[in-house]
């Protein structure tokens, strides 16, 4: 699939788009805990049948709120790469320096608004909910790894936001309008993300022999096996946080099939929704002979679960 993305273009674009964060979410604001917070297809809510109405809907806060944190862990390690990629090629081109450091910019921007979606979401839903980290440690494990491996989970990640608002968020209108509208200025920053970690991952390719982006593609697989994991332990949190808001913990066959059931959806949401993405498989494609069937082998367990 080819591109026709461009530093300029993705510049320009983000200055159409930029929102202010008081606009989108200010620090009095009071969330709608009487209607969902993400699609049925990402929180996977809608499948626990057996369970009443409230602890549907209360089960999808809890997993709007984890979703929007690992956003927020996510962007503390892809903050300081796309400074040190900005840094290593001043002076050769300002517009590309310009693009990157807006990127930058709106990534510390994205932070800051998650960090105050949780002090809104803490202060409503009134129990408090377990997040994985903290973010230094999960940022040094990350940046650890060859850049054009952390370029290629960063790209995971950016197209895994496109395809969640357009395909899940977009056209539902039964969300919280405010949690809604964060999504969206999120997914509009992040459309311009997506085209210049393109940019930013084939020049990283373009500096390396075939091995060794072939073995960044097996590093980008390591920590996608090492993102898995950490899923899974979130998942658990989420649960544990679920059963305090409800007053009342589930027998243990329960929690198991819960567990169970539950880690598809956070599996597709975080894991297969960006590693089945066109883009993404292009950018792989071109990287190693057999890097785009590796991909799409290790994505074929995390694909999109019925609900």
């Amino acid at each position: 699939m080819a591109h026709q993305f461009s530093y300029h273009a993705a510049l320009q674009a983000a200055e159409r788009v930029a929102f202010d964060i008081d606009a989108v979410l200010s620090p009095q604001a009071e969330l709608d805990f009487t209607r969902p917070f993400l699609p049925n297809g990402l929180a996977g809510s809608a499948a626990l049948a057996l369970l009443p109405a409230r602890d549907r809907l209360t089960f999808n806060h809890v997993r709007g709120y984890s979703y929007l944190c690992l956003f927020g862990l996510v962007e503390e390690f892809i903050l300081p790469f796309v400074l040190d990629h900005a840094r290593a090629d001043l002076g050769v081109d300002d517009v590309r320096t310009r693009a990157l450091l807006n990127f930058a910019c709106e990534e510390a921007k994205h932070i800051e608004l998650f960090k105050r979606f949780r002090a809104c979401f803490e202060r409503g839903f009134g129990v408090e909910c377990g997040v994985i980290g903290p973010p230094a440690d999960v940022t040094r494990v990350v940046l650890s790894h060859s850049p054009l491996a952390v370029a290629l989970l960063i790209l995971h990640i950016e197209w895994m936001t496109q395809r969640h608002y357009v395909d899940a968020v977009h056209n539902d209108v039964a969300l919280a309008p405010q949690f809604k509208s964060l999504l969206k200025h999120h997914w509009l920053e992040e459309a311009q993300h997506a085209k210049l970690d393109t940019l930013v991952t084939e020049q990283l390719a373009a500096q390396l022999t075939p091995r060794q982006r072939a073995a960044a593609v097996d590093e980008y697989l390591q920590l996608v096996s090492q993102l898995r994991d950490l899923l899974d332990l979130q998942l658990k949190l989420d649960i544990d946080s679920f059963e305090r808001a409800r007053q009342g913990s589930f027998v243990r066959a329960d929690r198991e099939d819960i567990e169970r059931q539950q880690q598809a959806f956070v599996r597709w949401t975080f894991l297969g929704s960006g590693m089945s993405h066109p883009q993404f498989l292009s950018a792989v494609a071109k990287l190693s002979t057999d890097g785009e069937a590796r991909v799409r082998a290790v994505a074929e367990p995390f694909s999109q679960p019925k609900h």
